[in-house]
């Protein structure tokens, strides 16, 4: 009797590899509802702050707003279409700091040092990326995130993609006001010198949590005067 007990007993034990199979399982499922529960407070958190931000940013939004009116002739507000999250695309708004047509001759091309097209009373908000702080309206519209890969124009992006077919992944999330590339290396000015920002961008993808959001907001704060912006 004992024997047959013991006999029903092992057939009732599941296999090692069963117990393996549910167990890995278990721990996708769970990465699974982490990850996307991450993105949807990510999202919620993206909104709240940004008006927030939108408010307390206001006066300095003001002052910038009447420099750029009163130093040259054009908008005060530049829309560019870049690419967002799934290769959508979206009007990204910045403060015009160059003059009125710079590009009409030249079509889209990288930023340089000591870039003429630059109006240089404004030269102070592009080192400081005060330039960018109109992106938050961004974020409040869901086409933006506070932290994320920066959005590349859709001529530059086909033209990365030449070099690099990977530069694609980092649609996969939505692009930020600023990113791990942008607090490790700065901003890039040719093709070369963007495989780092690429793997900066893909790293974050990979392993975006809350700390590393954190991590990459306090980081910004030290960008507030960056000498590799032009």
């Amino acid at each position: 009797m004992s024997q047959a007990l013991a006999a029903a007993g092992d057939d009732a034990m599941p296999e090692p590899v069963t117990i393996v199979g549910v167990g890995l399982g278990f721990v996708a499922l769970t990465s699974h509802l982490a990850r996307r529960y991450f993105e949807t407070a990510k999202e919620v958190a993206d909104i709240v702050i940004g008006f927030v931000a939108l408010v307390l940013c206001f006066p300095v939004l003001a002052v910038c707003a009447a420099i750029i009116r009163l130093s040259s002739d054009g908008p005060v507000f530049y829309r560019q279409k870049r690419v967002g999250k799934n290769g959508k695309l979206f009007m990204m708004y910045k403060f015009r700091t160059m003059y009125t047509g710079a590009e009409l001759g030249t079509g889209a091309v990288w930023a340089a040092r000591g870039d003429s097209r630059v109006v240089p009373v404004c030269r102070w908000m592009r080192r400081s990326h005060v330039d960018e702080l109109p992106q938050i309206i961004n974020v409040i519209k869901g086409e933006m995130s506070l932290v994320g890969p920066r959005p590349e124009r859709p001529e530059i992006l086909s033209e990365l993609e030449k070099t690099y077919p990977d530069v694609r992944k980092r649609l996969a999330v939505r692009p930020g006001i600023t990113g791990l590339a942008q607090v490790r290396n700065g901003y890039d000015t040719t093709v070369e010198a963007f495989r780092a920002k690429l793997e900066a961008d893909l790293e974050y993808i990979e392993r975006r949590n809350w700390s590393m959001e954190f991590r990459i907001m306090a980081a910004t704060v030290g960008k507030l005067h960056d000498r590799t912006a032009h």
